[in-house]
């Protein structure tokens, strides 16, 4: 027999009854019945109960071991009968009689529970996440994590796409966060960067010839934490093809998310094709470029009904509408509710009416909306009786993104929120440009190396804000998953778009030598995108934040707790890399 296990913990069945088997595990919890030991033992494969009765050697011992001692034990497997039978556990119908046990590894006393959620707080799960990692959910998060990637590898390579590697060693590039660098020791007084992604490189390889590749690409980035965002690192599923527009590039990925999602959504359904949201539609309609489609509501601009109105709370203002049909029989509860919920988002209060069953309006603001507010309220907004709306004013972005949170939480309080789907969308003509309200400066909106849609011609005559880059994202259940474009591989067209940004030609030659020089000696047109790879699990495993997806995350300081990075250099090792501190910095 194996010296540690002829079985794993998750595989016993009623067909074994009768054998002997050796397994090894981790004492999952103990009950004590009538002085008859029952035991769970763990392993990566499942639980099996272990029997231990009075006055054996095998009961002697596991009286006295702490929870998460690994032992293996030797023992026969007996048939718990019908009346006993666990059908949550696939080992439910067995059960193994001890005999024989020996302790593997010791455990001290736990700092916290594995075998329940006790509600330690995050901080505490991260200085022991190997521990962590042992509780039945994180071990699926990241098995889960682990069959994700496997089947986009699979399913990539089935595409007709190539897995390439990129440099992680890199130089630093003005990508929209900040890098982090390390120093060189054989370059005294330069730094490499982590890269943030490996755009320039995959752009590289099309202009190399390889026309499909994708990667699981690490990327780097000293950004603040958020729920769908992990500090620090984090991997992306990096496509880059050549010879694309923007809907040869859709294609592969649609067909690559629906499947995904089909298989590992555990039964939700899949919403296709995905629908073509241009930026500004989205804006209007959901208050952000990445809409929650599962809520069926959308918001209207009604700002033209207000723009000479006698009511100051709308007069002059940026206004927004939301109808929410059906609600008759809401209460003031329904109303004052979500007008709690938009002053915790930001919003000084909440405007509402509702329609009678005479079309008559009532509510707070009723009286003082005139007829012909009424008449264009009801024409505009299809009002009917039963309906609700609530209205936003303000600037353009403060309403747009109170009204959006609105829009989500309205529609699930009041029974327009579609569950158990994912609906996807892709958001499509991003601008360019955007302006710095505090400097006017206009710098990119989002990838600088996005083909304008129009090209030269349009870089040359439009205004900088009016012009459209070949920019999308993908978008599910409210979150981003990723942004893509189609590049800008031709050198005129790319000193031209930067130097509307600002960067003057040495400036754009000296940091981005490398692409300029490709795309000088025949680059084909190319586009890709970049999933998020932790953010795809993370909806898949239908967890609320990114780090309870990823197996040892930084916390919401880019700290890794249970290795204690970042550290401290001595001075040694500084001198090696000819850095010298402003500053002395204590352990």
């Amino acid at each position: 027999m194996h010296r540690y296990r002829s079985h794993n913990c998750g595989e016993l069945r009623a067909t074994d009854v009768g054998s002997d088997v050796r397994l090894s595990g981790w004492l999952h919890n103990r009950r004590d019945l009538g002085g008859i030991l029952f035991i769970d033992l763990r392993d990566h494969h499942g639980l099996v109960q272990l029997v231990a009765r009075p006055d054996t050697a095998g009961f002697e011992a596991l009286d006295k071991l702490s929870k998460e001692t690994v032992v293996r034990i030797d023992g026969k497997v007996i048939s718990r009968g019908a009346e006993n039978v666990n059908p949550e556990l696939a080992t439910g119908e067995i059960e193994v009689e001890v005999g024989e046990v020996e302790v593997l590894g010791a455990a001290q006393q736990l700092p916290f529970q594995i075998n329940q959620d006790d509600g330690v707080g995050e901080e505490r799960r991260l200085e022991y996440r190997f521990l962590d990692l042992r509780r039945e959910r994180m071990h699926k998060n990241i098995m889960l994590r682990t069959a994700v990637i496997s089947a986009i590898r699979h399913k990539m390579t089935a595409l007709g796409f190539n897995e390439m590697a990129t440099p992680i060693l890199t130089a630093t590039s003005p990508e929209g966060a900040r890098d982090f660098v390390v120093p060189s020791r054989l370059n005294p007084g330069k730094f490499y960067a982590l890269p943030q992604a490996p755009q320039q490189f995959k752009q590289l390889l099309m202009i190399s010839g390889f026309d499909r590749y994708f990667q699981i690409a690490p990327c780097f980035r000293d950004e603040d934490a958020r729920a769908d965002r992990s500090p620090g690192e984090f991997y992306q599923l990096d496509v880059e093809m050549s010879f694309v527009e923007q809907e040869d590039v859709f294609q592969p990925i649609e067909q690559l998310m629906t499947e995904l999602f089909e298989e590992f959504g555990n039964g939700r359904h899949v919403t296709s094709p995905f629908p073509r949201i241009p930026f500004r539609e989205s804006m209007l309609k959901y208050g952000n470029d990445k809409p929650d489609l599962r809520a069926q509501l959308e918001l209207v601009d009604i700002t033209d009904i207000f723009a000479d109105s006698g009511f100051k709370a709308f007069a002059g203002k940026h206004v927004r509408a939301l109808p929410v049909p059906d609600t008759a029989g809401q209460s003031r509860k329904f109303f004052d509710g979500l007008g709690e919920y938009a002053v915790e988002h930001g919003a000084k209060g909440l405007a509402w009416v509702r329609v009678g069953e005479d079309g008559s309006l009532s509510g707070p603001i009723a009286k003082f909306l005139t007829e012909t507010d009424v008449e264009e309220l009801t024409k505009r907004l299809s009002l009917a009786p039963g309906h609700a709306v609530f209205f936003g004013a303000g600037e353009f972005d403060e309403v747009s993104k109170i009204m959006g949170a609105v829009r989500v939480e309205a529609a699930k309080r009041a029974g327009h929120f579609e569950e158990g789907v994912f609906r996807f969308c892709w958001i499509v003509d991003f601008p360019m440009y955007e302006k710095d309200e505090d400097t006017g400066r206009i710098d990119f909106s989002h990838n600088p190396f996005t083909m304008p849609q129009g090209g030269m011609k349009d870089l040359e005559e439009k205004d900088p804000l009016d012009i459209l880059g070949w920019q999308y994202d993908i978008v599910c259940n409210g979150i981003e998953l990723s942004s893509g474009a189609i590049r800008n591989h031709e050198p005129d067209i790319m000193l031209k778009a930067f130097e509307i940004a600002g960067y003057d030609r040495e400036t754009v030659e000296a940091e981005f030598a490398g692409m300029l020089r490709a795309f000088r000696f025949g680059a084909p047109p190319h586009g890709g995108i970049a999933p998020g790879v932790d953010r795809i699990v993370m909806l898949l495993a239908d967890e609320p934040n990114i780090r309870e997806t990823i197996a040892f995350p930084l916390n919401q300081n880019a700290q890794d707790l249970m290795m204690g990075a970042p550290t401290v250099l001595d001075e040694a090792r500084l001198k090696e890399l000819n850095i010298s501190l402003r500053k002395s910095v204590t352990p």
